[in-house]
């Protein structure tokens, strides 16, 4: 029996925080020595931190990566246990992605990524190289800084596995586990029993199920201890890395670590028995297609991960036997609830501003942002309360607090009125409602909030243009033209970005603090697609949380919110008919999105899941739509719709290159930054494209036979029941 004790680690590491992330290295293998491991396994690139992008191609990162590492080897922390750690290492001039691994102040083995993560928001083959000596090891020749440290001249680089007196442990990396010919599938064929997959794996609504089916599916088929590290945290950039380190044995999930934290260093342990992947083998066809594997070279060391004696375990109630406990996996409503929270505090903390100001319209976008905002803050009082000593730390600095303070952000309320600046900014166009609702939301959670009119500056900017011109533009419900009209509208949305950016600069010294305020944008995903939002208005902010969000997702979670978080003023906001509030409002108008973007918000998140998600272009979106939709839609209407999408899409699609950086949180998302790379100069009437489906639509029959609300109901329902 060959009972350990094995550790997979979440860190919040950051891009070129070298000193940081080596403080956090060495706190998480304090940790798992305390909890008696003797194999450590942390996040991908945890020395550099994952998101560093064209600085891997400078030499400095590479030089700060071994000095990192040269202080790992010397530390008396990383003695008497096998650690796994990640950074990018050249070797004959070729920039890798690489593992090394080390025990007691040397160096066993630096193996690299084989497989690249190469699409959506990955661009690994831009910086690295991957390992295409499968199975074949080359000596490396070790820095001078680390040849002090070690000794050691040369290591074995390559794909090889590491052979100790009671088991074998082999390495396979983040991307590789998604792929179809898995590393771990030949290792465990040739007798590797424990596996390490260090990840940079960012979060994305309803993703991480998939993650977890791969680790069970792959130790449930090989057999074998799968320990799973992953990056936690906002690193630099768009993207929040979920953590959620696993330690799976043959298809159970035996220890979990959280998804959401706002935890610099978590560990996860669990105590399990090697004589258990042993039984779990002990198959004919396994046997059969083991015998025949290819050999991988192994680094053999004098050295054992467990110490086989019973009676030396030390704790058996930790022993992974009989039933496991449920894989847990929020809810999209919670994920959005807690993940962009996360990011948000990162991102405030990291930047070392004062907190958070938004343009607080009424509207149910802007609603979402704000209660994101106060998410973050129950999180951050969560954590005070709990005794986090970095989360505390940072929140007495963002909120002004001197050196010497006790203050302990334990009131969400209360440190969201210190570092949350709201702003209703109406105009002759504004109705009592919205500002009403604004307000209430601001009070119910604790925002510091701020009423204006700002009737004088869009008048003052209509008349200059009148004085210049001679000719005094019209709303159209006044008769002008469309023109106008829109002309009109977008003075109102510029000058809000404007007067934005002026209080947050400015409040923090209105209050008696220094700094300023980061602005938040609170444009949905399915808005972005659509272009409907005015270029250089309150969308265009420092950051936002809710622009890879789509409008359906966002009216869960703040159905989710208003209960969980105790916020009843929010039914007001889920019954508001959407509005942008910028034409003036008469006995028989009011001005609604639904209508003026010409197609529902239901309708948006399908042509953006078609497009982006399944790839399709005008006529293969027409076709999976004339089948999807045909019983309550004709050709034709499925056609006009789809031709008024692509239109309006590639038409504003200008808007994508100036779009706020927002947190990444859906597949269809139209980041034009490094995720959905497209031209922004489209020929946007298609007339090849939209030929075809014309013709198409005009021969095929109407099957429609159901009204399309009651079409929709049966769907609800049927997502409802599958629920």
């Amino acid at each position: 029996m060959g009972h350990l004790i094995t550790v997979a680690t979440s860190l919040n590491q950051w891009a070129l925080d070298f000193e940081g992330n080596l403080q956090r290295i060495l706190e998480s293998i304090r940790v798992a020595k305390e909890r008696g491991a003797t194999l450590r396994v942390g996040p991908e690139l945890e020395v550099t931190g994952y998101g560093c992008m064209d600085h891997f191609l400078e030499g400095d990162t590479g030089l700060h990566a071994w000095e990192v590492l040269a202080e790992i080897l010397k530390s008396e922390d990383a003695k008497g246990i096998v650690c796994d750690i990640g950074m990018p290492i050249t070797h004959k001039n070729v920039i890798y992605n690489c593992r090394v691994v080390i025990h007691n102040g040397k160096i066993l083995l630096i193996r690299p990524k084989m497989w690249m993560a190469n699409d959506g928001n990955y661009r690994e083959l831009r910086w690295f190289t991957p390992w295409a000596k499968h199975r074949q090891v080359e000596d490396h020749y070790l820095p001078r800084l680390i040849h002090a440290v070690t000794g050691q001249t040369k290591v074995p680089f390559g794909d090889a596995v590491i052979s100790t007196i009671d088991t074998c442990i082999g390495v396979e990396l983040c991307e590789e586990l998604f792929t179809p010919a898995s590393p771990h599938i030949l290792m465990g064929l040739d007798g590797v029993e424990i596996f390490t997959n260090s990840s940079g794996s960012h979060h994305e609504l309803r993703k991480l199920y998939r993650r977890v089916e791969l680790m069970k599916e792959a130790t449930m088929k090989v057999g074998g201890i799968y320990l799973y590290a992953n990056q936690q945290g906002c690193d630099g950039d768009r993207l929040y890395y979920d953590g959620c380190a696993m330690i799976v044995v043959n298809g159970r999930v035996v220890a979990q670590g959280s998804q959401f934290s706002l935890r610099d260093v978590e560990v996860v342990t669990a105590t399990v028995d090697i004589e258990d992947v042993r039984a779990h083998r002990a198959t004919s066809s396994r046997s059969n297609q083991a015998a025949a594997a290819e050999r991988y070279q192994r680094i053999e060391v004098e050295f054992s991960l467990s110490d086989g004696l019973a009676d030396e375990i030390k704790d058996f109630s930790e022993l992974v036997v009989g039933k496991i406990a449920e894989v847990h996996c929020h809810r999209p409503e919670e994920e959005i609830a807690l993940g962009p929270a996360c990011w948000l505090w990162d991102y405030l903390r990291r930047s070392r501003t004062q907190g958070y100001f938004i343009p607080l319209s009424g509207g149910i976008d802007s609603c979402a942002t704000s209660v994101i905002v106060y998410s973050m803050c129950r999180l951050v009082a969560e954590a005070a309360r709990n005794g986090d000593k970095q989360v505390i730390d940072d929140a007495r600095r963002i909120a002004g607090e001197p050196e010497g303070s006790d203050y302990s952000p334990t009131d969400p309320r209360e440190f969201a009125n210190r570092i949350f600046h709201t702003c209703y900014m109406g105009t002759e166009n504004s109705s009592p409602e919205t500002r009403k609702r604004a307000k209430d939301l601001a009070n119910a959670i604790g925002g510091y909030h701020i009423d204006l009119n700002m009737d004088t500056l869009v008048t003052a900017v209509r008349d200059l243009f009148a004085y210049v011109t001679g000719i005094k533009p019209r709303f159209r419900v006044h008769g002008g033209t469309n023109a106008e009209n829109l002309a009109l509208q977008n003075i109102q949305a510029r000058l809000r970005m404007v007067i934005a950016y002026l209080f947050a600069q400015l409040m923090p010294w209105v209050r008696g603090r220094q700094g300023g305020l980061l602005v938040l944008g609170s444009a949905n995903v399915d808005e972005s697609l659509r272009g409907y939002f005015t270029k250089y208005d309150c969308s265009s902010a420092d950051v936002n949380p809710i622009g890879a969000i789509s409008k359906t997702d966002l009216k869960k979670f703040i159905a989710y919110a208003r209960d969980a978080f105790d916020l009843p003023i929010l039914t007001d906001f889920l019954e508001a008919v959407p509005t942008a509030e910028l034409e003036p409002i008469t006995e028989t108008y009011v001005q609604a999105d639904e209508a003026d973007m010409g197609m529902t918000y239901d309708e948006l998140s399908v042509f953006g899941r078609l497009r982006k998600v399944e790839k399709c272009g005008p006529w293969s979106m027409f076709t999976k739509l004339c089948h999807e939709w045909g019983s309550f839609l004709s050709p034709q209407q499925v056609a006009e719709k789809v031709k008024h999408f692509f239109f309006e899409y590639a038409r504003n699609r200008h808007k994508m290159t100036t779009l706020t950086p927002s947190y990444h949180a859906e597949q269809y998302s139209p980041d034009d930054n490094r995720f959905d790379l497209r031209p922004f100069l489209y020929p946007s009437r298609f007339p090849w494209q939209f030929k075809k489906i014309d013709a198409a639509a005009a021969r095929w029959p109407d099957k429609s036979t159901v009204h399309a609300q009651e079409a929709r109901d049966q769907e609800a329902i049927k997502e409802h029941k599958d629920e």
